[in-house]
């Protein structure tokens, strides 16, 4: 994933809609086969507790951090529960960015263009990606990446975008670091501090977690699912209601 801290909401909190009730709603509107089917499967209520919840790890990398003008250039899903990230169970897609690869890019993820010539486009391979997707909660590190350019990639393809809950790994460590309210010293002497980064690599340092080669599709949403266990071990519960967590 290309990170960036600038497209996390600062608020920290989201309006959540009532993903069941969404997701029969767009069942009935989706023109597109396949979207049709995603959404028919339905998804959990955001009472069920995250430990009795559907989840995986997402990740994709791109040309770019624009989902106007860049576009996916790998996808990467990661099955996972609270105990275990199933990286056995990963899949993988290399898919033709309808623009072209940048230096910078190719720089970070290390994917070419003699890669992808004979990569497929999205659309070829949305019907197994949307399958494994189905009934399940997508965790993410910066959900505007991988939300923002599937829509965007959609639309350019089938003329309807898509909508789904996610569990976003970077929201969660900002309610924690950008949203502390001051303590009365800090108040009283105020001074300049550094920002805690809520990247994915240095929260998963403050976890204690394992430094991994970041900026492969799986490798980073295996990075990613850790994260969120790590999180909710140490600062939510099994018990906590899955709706205290997505967006």
């Amino acid at each position: 994933m290309l990170h960036a801290g600038l497209l996390y909401d600062k608020r920290g909190t989201d309006t959540s809609p009532d993903w069941p009730r969404r997701f029969a709603e767009l069942a009935r509107a989706a023109r597109d086969e396949r979207l049709r089917s995603f959404y028919s499967a339905g998804i959990v209520s955001g009472d069920t507790p995250i430990r009795d919840v559907p989840l995986l790890a997402l990740d994709v990398e791109t040309t770019g951090l624009n989902p106007a003008v860049d576009a996916i250039v790998s996808v990467g899903l990661v099955p996972m529960t609270l105990d275990r990230v199933r990286a056995s169970a990963a899949r993988h897609w290399l898919v033709k960015p309808r623009v072209p690869l940048s230096e910078d890019s190719i720089t970070i993820h290390g994917i070419t263009h003699s890669q992808l010539d004979r990569a497929p486009d999205l659309v070829e391979v949305l019907g197994d990606i949307l399958d494994l997707m189905a009934r399940h909660v997508m965790v993410v590190h910066c959900r505007e990446i991988e939300r923002l350019f599937l829509g965007a990639a959609l639309v350019h393809r089938i003329n309807e975008g898509i909508e789904f809950p996610v569990i976003d790994t970077m929201q969660l460590e900002g309610r924690l670091y950008r949203n502390r309210p001051a303590s009365l010293w800090r108040r009283l002497w105020p001074r300049r501090e550094t920002p805690v980064s809520i990247r994915l690599s240095p929260s998963r340092q403050r976890y204690g977690l394992p430094r991994y080669r970041l900026h492969h599709a799986v490798t980073d949403a295996l990075a990613t699912g850790e994260l969120l266990q790590a999180q909710i071990a140490h600062r939510f519960s099994p018990t906590t209601p899955v709706g205290e967590l997505w967006a």
